[in-house]
């Protein structure tokens, strides 16, 4: 089953629209890259040269002849696994500016740090991301009817907490339990943990491990890289440099703290989450039903900061995103800002419990739980009209 993903339309409006510039689409390993170039590749007959081969990487070193009879052959060039290749900014650099194909690449965002000539593409690129599965994009699928949809979307939360959301473990619905756990433990050991170690070069696997359990057994609290860095018996730098290498490559979400008063507001701490809840819970070996789970609270917090992370991304909004805590322990679990500076927040529960927003500057407040999740998503960081209070 192929799904429509949600950058599909974004991917349609480059391909129609004038030429002279890249379109990268980034995203973490497994989450549908290389399936959408497939989808291209049969509907403009376009070949894709995949950077995991040396013979498709030699056809892209910077030779203007060479170039020039690629982009007289394919009008698209779509390209996969871009970052296994950085000399290719050069070449693509010349495609751009001399011969003006279009061309599609996908592969991590690292790209920009492997490449020494990355920076010479200003101005020639835009970019998207593929990330895991989200609910906008599993119910935009799912031929629902309207009555059947409350209880179609509480399974699917319920599901997604547990499996999480990427394409080869939500989509093979006949798959037991047993091999779904399966593939996540591989996803984390061939992708999350052994191409992080290999394409960074770092020196300890197993610590880049334990710094993930460490952030996955305490979901909605504030990480502390001394604290963990001491219960690992770590150098701080070095818990923190993997934390940054997990956010890069879209393993981890980070949340900064909002700072209106300094007087009031106390943390200097960040808030980490998982990309994918699947991978959160294979890390922890727990997959108990959520009603069965002294930390479902946690889990829900995660899976709708997720969500909410996925929503920007796949609309390309200008949002940043914070939460907010006070001495006296008042607290909002997410605040949206946009460049005009609105804001929406959010207070998560897991369960129905009536709260009140605690925000200092005016904003959109939401109790955000099961009931009215959807909606939630389908509305974060939309409006530019002044927040009502």
């Amino acid at each position: 089953m192929l799904l429509k993903r949600a950058i599909e339309p974004q991917i349609q409006k480059y391909l129609t629209g004038s030429r002279g510039k890249i379109l990268f689409i980034w995203g973490p390993r497994r989450s549908g890259k290389t399936t959408l170039l497939l989808k291209l590749k049969k509907k403009l007959r376009a070949p894709i040269f995949n950077f995991n081969t040396i013979t498709d990487q030699e056809v892209f070193v910077p030779k203007r002849d060479q170039l020039q009879k690629i982009a007289a052959e394919n009008k698209v060039i779509l390209i996969d696994e871009v970052q296994n290749f950085p000399e290719s900014t050069v070449g693509m650099k010349i495609l751009i500016d001399e011969f003006r194909p279009k061309i599609i690449a996908t592969g991590s965002s690292e790209l920009r740090q492997k490449s020494n000539d990355f920076d010479s593409l200003a101005g020639r690129y835009t970019e998207l991301y593929c990330l895991p599965l989200s609910i906008e994009e599993i119910r935009q699928n799912s031929p629902v009817k309207s009555y059947r949809e409350s209880n179609f979307l509480v399974n699917l939360y319920e599901e997604l907490q547990i499996f999480g959301c990427y394409p080869e473990i939500y989509l093979h619905k006949n798959m037991s339990e047993k091999s779904r756990i399966d593939r996540l433990e591989k996803i984390i050991e061939a992708y999350v943990l052994k191409d992080i170690v290999n394409i960074y070069e770092l020196k300890n696997a197993k610590l880049a491990r334990d710094i993930l359990i460490k952030i996955a057994l305490q979901l909605g609290s504030e990480a502390s890289l001394r604290e963990i860095a001491n219960s690992l018996q770590a150098n701080v730098g070095t818990v923190g440099n993997y934390i940054e290498i997990f956010i890069k490559n879209h393993i981890l979400i980070p949340l900064r703290s909002f700072k209106v008063n300094t007087r009031r507001a106390v943390s200097e701490n960040r808030k980490l989450y998982f990309a994918d809840l699947g991978i959160r819970n294979a890390l922890i070996k727990d997959f108990r039903p959520t009603a069965m789970r002294q930390d479902r609270g946690g889990v829900f917090e995660n899976f709708v900061i997720s969500e909410i992370e996925k929503a920007i991304k796949n609309r390309q909004l200008k949002i940043n995103k914070y939460f907010y805590r006070e001495y006296g322990g008042r607290e909002v679990d997410v605040i949206l800002e946009d460049y005009y500076k609105n804001y929406w927040t959010y207070e998560i529960k897991s369960g129905i419990k009536s709260t009140k927003n605690v925000f200092p500057l005016t904003s959109r407040f939401s109790v955000v739980t099961t009931e009215n999740l959807y909606q939630v998503i389908r509305g974060a960081g939309e409006s530019r009209l002044s927040p009502s209070g």
